[in-house]
């Protein structure tokens, strides 16, 4: 078992997550830049996804396994509590529903950290909140959460230097322009939009990546939009930062997104973005200088939007330097890191 490294404080970091996804994969990442600062000890207590145990072991965070079920899970609810209680941490960092109602008040600081419009029932029982967005912490706020113990604290992209893959990758014609869209294929992320706005965009190959409920509703909305020859269905892949530095541009069209992580990768891996005006994308992006906003759920903007950038690399190129020098200076893992480390530092005094 690994050693807990220089424990000023005592961090329990708690994540019931599914197996893939773009919260868990920014659990691994926060934990992991919280773990090589040397000023914390933390133990993860997470749902036992093999990769997500073995990423964080690598990164010398201890970490132990639980089911995380429902509510006749009792031994497996006990087992877990027991073990959180032999950790005696000092402070509580649960994430999303499950995780937090699984998470009882104890004799430690308890924080429930937000990455979307949750229902806050789940979360009344903690004594400090964050949010990702600002929209988010208004919620918090609106719900009925003391303003002075809702923080903001945003999250940072997959920092890691990638090369980009090879053009006709996936059986891509190399010389045609190149729009990329990822995250999980449910109807929240609009990707029907994006197939709709992709006939109005003639000459463009897209690459999907992804899984997902709507994976099959997707794929023959293409069908019958007639663009089998110009979408590639990727499934989920580990490496949409090496797309990215691929494609021509990134678009997100999503109905709702809480913050949008998909845009901190883009701005980080230097690709420009076309996103939806949804609630975090429409929060982070000044239109017209760190990407293009168009209105949810409507193909033609964003299909204006997406050819304007491929017919214009100049103010393409302005888009990304504008991110990127925006990137590095508010939302870098570096600065954010540090941001999480003065927060715990500041709630476990009081």
């Amino acid at each position: 078992m690994n050693q807990i490294h220089n424990p000023h404080l005592r961090v329990a970091q708690v994540l019931a997550g599914a197996a893939r996804g773009g919260a868990e994969n920014f659990f691994v990442r926060l934990v992991s830049g919280l773990q090589a600062s040397g000023h914390l000890g933390q133990k993860a207590f997470i749902r036992a996804h093999q990769h997500r145990m073995d990423a964080l072991a690598s990164a010398g965070v201890p970490v132990e396994g639980f089911r995380f079920g429902g509510s006749l899970d009792v031994f497996g609810r006990l087992r877990y509590r027991r073990a959180l209680r032999r950790f005696r941490p000092d402070i509580v960092m649960t994430w999303m529903n499950r995780a937090s109602i699984s998470t009882p008040p104890g004799d430690y600081t308890l924080i429930c950290r937000l990455g979307h419009y949750y229902n806050l029932k789940y979360y009344r029982h903690a004594d400090y909140w964050v949010g990702i967005s600002r929209g988010i912490c208004d919620h918090l706020i609106q719900g009925g959460m003391p303003a002075e113990r809702v923080f903001h604290i945003p999250n940072f992209a997959d920092e890691t230097p990638v090369a980009p893959l090879p053009r006709d990758s996936f059986n891509t014609p190399a010389d045609r322009p190149l729009i990329l869209a990822a995250g999980r294929l449910h109807v929240n992320k609009g990707f029907d939009i994006l197939l709709q706005a992709m006939t109005r965009v003639p000459d463009a190959i897209l690459w999907l990546a992804g899984s997902g409920p709507e994976e099959e509703s997707l794929k023959t909305l293409c069908a019958e939009l007639k663009l089998e020859d110009r979408v590639r269905f990727l499934g989920w892949r580990n490496d949409v930062t090496r797309l990215m530095r691929t494609a021509d541009l990134f678009v997100c069209p999503s109905r709702h997104e809480g913050l949008g992580s998909i845009v901190m990768e883009s701005w980080a891996h230097e690709c420009p973005i076309v996103a939806t005006n949804s609630q975090g994308p429409g929060e982070l992006i000044d239109s017209g200088q760190t990407g293009l906003v168009t209105p949810v759920d409507e193909p033609e903007p964003l299909a204006k939007a997406i050819q304007t950038l491929l017919d214009h690399p100049q103010q393409a190129q302005q888009l990304v330097t504008n991110a990127r020098d925006l990137y590095w200076k508010k939302y870098s893992q570096a600065v954010v890191v540090q941001q999480y480390l003065d927060f715990y530092h500041q709630v476990h005094r009081k």
